[in-house]
């Protein structure tokens, strides 16, 4: 009898259980899809609308600044290539130049939702417990920078790895709004004003 009265109440606690997980399982991706579905009115492409494009300044330990960059801290320069909408065509103004390797990467973000395609970029210092040497392509690994909401955290893939100068950057959106110490843009999608 007390056999069977303890298998009862363990069988009623796992029915409730599952209830409350599979009531918790239909709210979230609600909840993500109409999130998804705002984002995605808003944006182009990959949904970047997450992205926090002004930083604090600090960069990630072990970061070494440029010796000979093609633009020194304070030159203006030409973004050529927009990661988000509003930033192709604006004059930036140098905050920093860091010799480095970069990565685009691909990952699920922490709140769910659609995977992000090729973002770019993060840097070898923003992998957690880095390898002296560059990842490569196809490679895993573990992002610790929060450029977007949900990516810190992640386990992501190279999708190009790249050894370069990357600038720091303030700069102006089409829509007037300011952005400040914007990480990262690389040398290539820079020139002259």
């Amino acid at each position: 009898m007390k056999v069977n009265k303890k298998l009862g109440m363990m069988t009623m606690a796992l029915s409730l259980s599952g209830l409350l997980v599979a009531c918790g399982e239909d709210e979230a991706p609600n909840t993500d899809t109409n999130m998804n579905d705002q984002m995605e009115e808003t944006m182009d492409g990959n949904d970047h609308s997450g992205m926090d494009m002004s930083g604090s300044g600090d960069v990630p330990a072990g970061l070494t600044a440029a010796e000979n960059p093609t633009f020194a801290v304070g030159d203006t320069a030409i973004i050529t290539e927009a990661h988000m909408p509003g930033m192709e065509g604006a004059e930036a103004t140098i905050v920093g130049a860091y010799d480095t390797v970069v990565y685009s990467i691909s990952y699920d973000p922490m709140h769910g939702g659609e995977r992000v395609e090729d973002h770019k970029w993060i840097i070898h210092e923003e992998v957690k417990n880095a390898t002296t040497e560059p990842y490569e392509v196809g490679d895993e690994i573990d992002v610790e920078a929060e450029h977007m909401t949900g990516m810190g955290g992640t386990t992501a893939t190279i999708d190009s790895a790249e050894e370069t100068t990357v600038y720091m950057v303030d700069f102006t959106l089409e829509s007037g709004e300011e952005v400040t110490n914007h990480k990262w843009v690389t040398e290539e999608e820079l020139s002259a004003p």
